[in-house]
């Protein structure tokens, strides 16, 4: 296994999620509209007002148009907001507006589920569809 750092001490999983870009690639089954589903479980933030961290399970669930997302780059995508402090609903709506810009879909559901903390449980929902 690999335990290469870049030159300010980085890990290379830490270099490859700085790095990452969204990818996509070409929708083959162009012949009928089908559903993709994916689940992160282990989705971290940070709270923007105390710095806890935040735990979630995102759902994201779209009919792809002409692309489809390329998952190592959603992965990445994903693990980026690990150190962000940021309120769940931006996050939520913020993953569906790059998925949108990204791949154009017919339709789009983006659900954060988040732990519960403070005797209160989240779940943000955002949704997309093509006019």
């Amino acid at each position: 296994m690999s335990t290469e750092s870049g030159s300010n001490g980085e890990l290379y999983g830490e270099i490859a999620i700085r790095n990452n870009q969204l990818e996509r690639f070409e929708n083959r089954t162009l012949v009928r509209r089908y559903t993709i589903d994916f689940t992160c479980p282990e989705f971290t933030c940070l709270c923007p007002r105390s710095g806890f961290p935040d735990f979630a399970t995102i759902h994201i669930k779209y009919v792809p148009h002409k692309f489809c997302v390329e998952l190592k780059s959603l992965k990445l995508y994903i693990n980026q907001f690990r150190n962000e402090k940021i309120f769940h609903e931006d996050v939520t709506n913020r993953i569906l507006d790059d998925l949108v810009k990204l791949l154009d879909p017919w339709d789009i559901e983006v659900v954060g589920d988040f732990s519960v903390r403070g005797n209160i449980k989240t779940v943000i929902t955002s949704k997309h569809s093509k006019k």
